[in-house]
């Protein structure tokens, strides 16, 4: 039988060693230094989809289920429907709370308070409006809904809302809640059923009167990148009009054959953009 002294044994063992460790130099090296050790994924930010007025964050429901689906944290804070600057710094106290990249969205009166929420915030690395208002200093939503026309509240107020006070509230100051008659004809079109329709005008929550008056403060987007959706049947805001304040806001656009509500008509092309935000702030 062929034997081997222990001597011998260490000898070979040493130079096999030595072979591994020469081999892990030269060839195994260079591929460690492409891994994701070296080289780890970026964070993927925080999505902040803030609601408009008569909803609540249900509205963002299909969006969310994309969004975490596709790996992101998604919350949906309530808006308070207070009033332009109560609402805005109530969504800024929920912004600090968050670790990390934020990407900041808001539908209709929610890009009144984004564009508020965000100045001067350096964890929103971008801001997203779908279907929103874009503001710039001093504008109001009542000076932006008027400003071309074809908006259905363009109108008496009387004609398109109910007024229920306030308790407690300064004269005058009462919570706006649309018409269910006029309702459908805002938000929605024939691509949602009407009994869906029925229940959103069921459950929605009133704006108060001063959120229509309000001026809007300096704009966050003038220095945050920003992206929009333009539903070109938007009956409440009138696409020319979400198109000038795309435009004056050097937005990143798409447009979208759908009505106020694109975000539950046309999810996917919401959630894309959404994303394309947020991959932008990699």
């Amino acid at each position: 039988m062929f034997s081997v002294s222990n001597k011998a044994r260490r000898l070979a063992l040493g130079a096999a060693g030595l072979g591994v460790l020469i081999s892990l130099a030269g060839v195994a090296a260079p591929a460690l230094a492409e891994s994701s050790y070296l080289h780890p994924a970026k964070e993927k930010p925080t999505v902040v989809l803030v609601h408009g007025a008569w909803a609540d964050g249900s509205s963002w429901d299909k969006v969310a289920a994309k969004l975490q689906h596709d790996g992101y944290r998604v919350v949906t804070p309530p808006n308070l429907l207070s009033g332009v600057k109560n609402d805005a710094d109530s969504l800024r106290a929920y912004l600090d709370t968050i670790t990390g990249p934020i990407v900041l969205v808001g539908h209709s009166y929610g890009g009144m308070v984004i564009t508020n929420a965000a100045v001067g915030d350096e964890q929103v690395k971008a801001l997203v409006y779908v279907d929103a208002y874009i503001p710039d200093a001093h504008d109001t939503v009542l000076s932006l809904t008027s400003a071309v026309p074809g908006s259905v509240f363009a109108a008496e107020a009387s004609t398109v809302f109910d007024q229920v006070a306030i308790p407690g509230a300064d004269p005058g100051i009462v919570n706006l809640y649309v018409k269910p008659s006029i309702f459908g004809k805002a938000f929605a079109d024939r691509s949602i059923p009407a009994k869906d329709v029925a229940v959103l005008a069921a459950r929605q929550r009133p704006l108060a009167l001063n959120a229509l008056v309000e001026e809007s403060g300096e704009p966050a987007w003038r220095t945050i990148p920003s992206w929009s959706v333009i539903g070109k049947q938007d009956a409440v805001i009138p696409a020319a009009e979400q198109v000038a304040m795309s435009k004056r806001a050097k937005a990143h656009t798409t447009e979208v054959n759908a009505p106020h509500l694109s975000m539950v008509t046309d999810t996917g092309a919401v959630t894309n953009q959404i994303e394309a935000a947020a991959k932008a702030t990699n």
